[in-house]
């Protein structure tokens, strides 16, 4: 019973999804087919029969077109008059001329709307979303990384941005992204801290990073995040003050003068403002028994390193057997506090690295037991899935443990639908160029064909999306819309793209290509189609060969 209800849950997600994108898209074809008086013999929503029981049918005939709604809930499509060289049956009675004798620029204006109008959708409900809101996170620092350009210019967890070399700032994306476009850069950051408003001038780090495509490129780093850190502490020294006014890695700070703490942000505010010569340091820490609470006294320094003490950014919560963490000497509990020399500030700082580092060796600084000491580790090609892709991707083989808290979010709210519009055209713009550079990269190898996905993939991610919420649904709805929207303007034949480039070629010759080289023609897309579809089906078969063939056996 419950295969059958999740299949059914799959199904209902990817005709959702294909539904709407592909009804859209025939929509487009149909209304600008309208409007150069074209004969449209049938607008179909879904194929197959109309849906009906009996002489009752969803299916009406009106002014010479018959509108229909089919039982494959798949799509639809639009069959206008003169658009095959043979039609299949006698055509009724209506208004409009063939498509056949249409000029040039009508017929690639009515093969042009179907993309067309999938890339209107994304621009509509991107203005819906905004007129709802949208939670973003905020451009507000969630946490400074030791040892950082950040940390060295003086900004605190709880800045909020406002301007990065007198660009506005509104969203962490907007300066992330100036951030790490700028490496090497000395850039002016604007920052409100307590209701003042401070200038720093912080030089942006050139090192190994990773694209929106995982492959390696340079990047701008200043070593903040949005994320916050858990007051976990790190003590890697043994014989560090810390270490002797006995505090231990894993220790988690509850409260500081009889202030609770929450994240590590507010253990170094409250660190900051104490004017007592002693901090009285709350700190839960695990034993045999159970969780205990202890006191600490430690003395007031300028910053916790002075004490010896670090955020456990990098613990590892568990070790990948025969990976290479395990076969260099890693162990659970182990805490990594360095890479080749430089302090660790994040987690994500940390596998950025690994998945850049083009599987050169790295050297980590490990703490275990109060003792530091450097391991060498050379990171690992592997096949892991992300986001239900599965991608090659280096890794040494361990787990962080979990020290991350939600960051600040704001309400991203437009009432003025035309703004919304202009904002949805925007990022609408941006989610096309961003897919013709992964089109781009996976037509010159950069990106492996892995990638490449079929329908069973696309109800997969429907149905994940589907069940995350509303958001996630639409926000997979634009990026499956803007994808056939493109893909159908390739000069493939049997594509909307394809077609057009024949039309041009008989308007530029003056004159109609002969039955045989359309038939070659449309012969030698659908060969194409067909092949890319079922290497796309292959795809889906094989990442989910396991979960296929227990459907198959649930029966």
């Amino acid at each position: 019973m419950s295969q059958l209800l999740t299949t059914g849950e799959f199904i209902f997600a990817l005709v959702l999804m294909l539904g709407v994108v592909i009804t859209v898209h025939e929509y487009g074809h149909f209304i600008v087919a309208k409007w150069c008086n074209v004969r449209i013999l049938k607008f179909s929503i879904g194929f197959g029969k109309p849906i009906g029981v009996g002489r009752f049918r969803l299916s009406k005939v009106w002014n010479g077109t018959e509108y229909a709604i089919c039982w494959i809930p798949l799509g639809g499509y639009v069959r206008m008059l003169g658009e095959s060289d043979e039609e299949v049956e006698e055509p009724r009675e209506g208004p409009g001329t063939p498509f056949s004798e249409k000029p040039l620029w009508q017929k690639l204006l009515v093969l042009v709307a179907g993309p067309a109008m999938n890339l209107v959708l994304p621009v509509v409900l991107f203005a819906c979303i905004y007129g709802v809101g949208l939670n973003r996170e905020a451009a507000i620092i969630g946490t400074v990384e030791r040892g950082s350009p950040a940390a060295e210019a003086g900004l605190h967890a709880g800045d909020r941005v406002t301007q990065i070399d007198g660009n506005a700032i509104f969203w962490w994306s907007d300066l992330i992204g100036l951030v790490r476009g700028s490496p090497g850069e000395t850039l002016s950051w604007t920052v409100e801290r307590a209701g003042r408003e401070l200038t720093v001038q912080i030089l942006t780090e050139g090192r190994r990073g990773i694209d929106t495509f995982r492959t390696p490129v340079r990047v701008g780093w200043v070593g903040v995040q949005h994320t916050r850190l858990r007051p976990v502490l790190g003590v890697p020294d043994a014989s560090s003050l810390a270490s002797d006014l006995g505090f231990r890695s894993g220790d988690r700070v509850l409260s500081v003068d009889g202030v609770p703490i929450e994240d590590w942000g507010q253990l170094e505010l409250q660190q900051r403002s104490s004017a007592d010569s002693t901090l009285n340091v709350e700190v839960e820490r695990s034993f045999p028994g159970g969780p205990q609470t202890l006191f600490i006294p430690a003395p007031r320094h300028e910053s916790f390193d002075k004490l010896g003490l670090i955020a456990a950014v990098v613990t590892v919560a568990a070790v990948t057997p025969f990976s290479a963490a395990a076969e260099a000497g890693i162990l659970e509990g182990d805490m990594i506090v360095g890479l080749d020399g430089k302090p660790l500030g994040s987690f994500s700082a940390f596998q950025e690295a690994v998945l850049a580092g083009g599987g050169v060796e790295m050297v980590l600084m490990v703490a275990r037991n109060g003792e530091s000491f450097e391991i060498k580790v050379q990171p690992r090609l592997v096949e892991v899935e992300i986001s239900g892709t599965p991608l090659d991707v280096y890794r040494i083989g361990i787990e962080g443990k979990n020290i991350n808290l939600a960051g600040v979010y704001d309400l991203d709210r437009e009432l003025n639908p035309l703004v919304g519009l202009a904002r949805g055209a925007e990022k609408t713009a941006e989610i096309t160029v961003l897919f013709m550079r992964g089109l781009k990269k996976m037509v010159f190898g950069e990106i492996s064909g892995k990638s490449i996905g079929g329908p069973i993939e696309i109800a997969r991610q429907s149905h994940r999306a589907l069940k995350t919420g509303w958001e996630s649904f639409v926000e997979m709805l634009i990026l499956i819309s803007v994808n056939i929207g493109i893909l159908n303007m390739l000069p493939i034949p049997v594509l909307d793209g394809g077609q057009a480039l024949m039309y041009s070629v008989e308007g530029l010759s003056r004159g109609k290509l002969s039955k045989q080289a359309r038939g070659l023609f449309q012969q030698f897309g659908m060969i194409f189609l067909l092949a890319i579809m079922a290497f796309a089906f292959w795809n889906d078969i094989s990442r989910n060969w396991s979960t296929f063939f227990d459907w198959l056996t649930g029966f």
